[in-house]
């Protein structure tokens, strides 16, 4: 039996802002986890370069992100690992009794089909999903979410989906927050 739910926040945070500390505490509430753990990624692979040194991001998210209940991890340069199905085989090999919830923004989902074994990633652990600004729509209408329609958890059951069986996945339509890693970056090099 699994003892803690422990929700997953993979990315460059190239840099981190308040829009991921917003969706952080909304998974927290909403998917019901005992904690978070924010995965500042060495390499992002969809990503061409990083802005800012990994040392810089993990420092920045690190000063930003101030919750108790919320790490902020190297894990994946720890561990060796730039995709996300090889740092999800390792986590669930090391912490066998963690269960742990996949999180990303419904931007990510939109192109999940494009990541490295995303369908294995589907077996291994549920995926919670929070909306970001666009199309509120296209999440529910990516590859993905056709393929595993069936699979769906409802928002209003949201927090058993780190206990659901896999695959599974849970969309949480938030009220927006238009901050981005890239709009402040653009912002502050004028």
């Amino acid at each position: 039996m699994k003892t803690k739910s422990v929700g997953l926040l993979g990315g460059s945070f190239d840099p981190a802002h308040a829009g991921h500390v917003k969706i952080t505490k909304a998974a927290l509430v909403y998917f019901g986890l005992d904690e978070i753990w924010w995965l500042v990624s060495p390499g992002n692979p969809l990503k061409k370069t990083s802005h800012l040194s990994f040392n810089s991001r993990l420092e920045s998210a690190t000063h930003l992100m101030q919750h108790p209940r919320v790490r902020v991890s190297d894990i994946e340069k720890r561990i060796g690992t730039n995709y996300t199905v090889d740092t999800l085989s390792k986590l669930t090999h090391s912490f066998p009794k963690m269960q742990f919830v996949w999180l990303m923004g419904a931007d990510n989902f939109v192109q999940f089909d494009q990541w490295r074994q995303w369908e294995r990633i589907m077996y291994t652990v549920p995926i919670g999903i929070l909306a970001r600004p666009g199309n509120r729509l296209a999440p529910l209408t990516a590859r993905s979410a056709r393929k595993f329609r069936l699979h769906r958890v409802a928002t209003k059951q949201s927090r058993r989906l780190a206990k659901a069986e896999t695959p599974s996945w849970c969309y949480i339509n938030l009220p927006m927050s238009n901050l981005s890693s890239s709009a402040i970056r653009i912002a502050s090099a004028q």
